[in-house]
């Protein structure tokens, strides 16, 4: 097994031995949890097998935009313009 040396602020410390104690683990026990859990975190995108897995994607974000349709493109440099000569936006 490896050993890491890590060099974090006192306060950091305080609070990861704080959090891994309340949790019944050491504090490297706790930093090795954390860090597997991050990993499997980024890992869980599943990429696209097929043309027909990425517009199931995409039907699916279009699903949860709902039944109003989005501006169309000019409707949104006018607001853009309009925007600009206020100053401000509208948002």
């Amino acid at each position: 097994m490896a050993r890491v040396q890590l060099v974090i602020p006192d306060e950091d410390r305080d609070r990861f031995v704080h959090q891994a104690r309340r949790e019944g683990m050491t504090l490297s026990a706790w930093l090795r949890a954390a860090a597997r859990e991050r990993l499997e975190e980024q890992q869980r995108s599943d990429p696209f097998d097929s043309p027909a897995d990425l517009e199931g994607f995409f039907r699916e974000c279009d699903a949860l935009e709902g039944s109003t349709p989005e501006p169309d493109w000019v409707e949104h440099v006018d607001v853009i313009a309009e925007s600009r000569s206020r100053g401000a936006s509208n948002t």
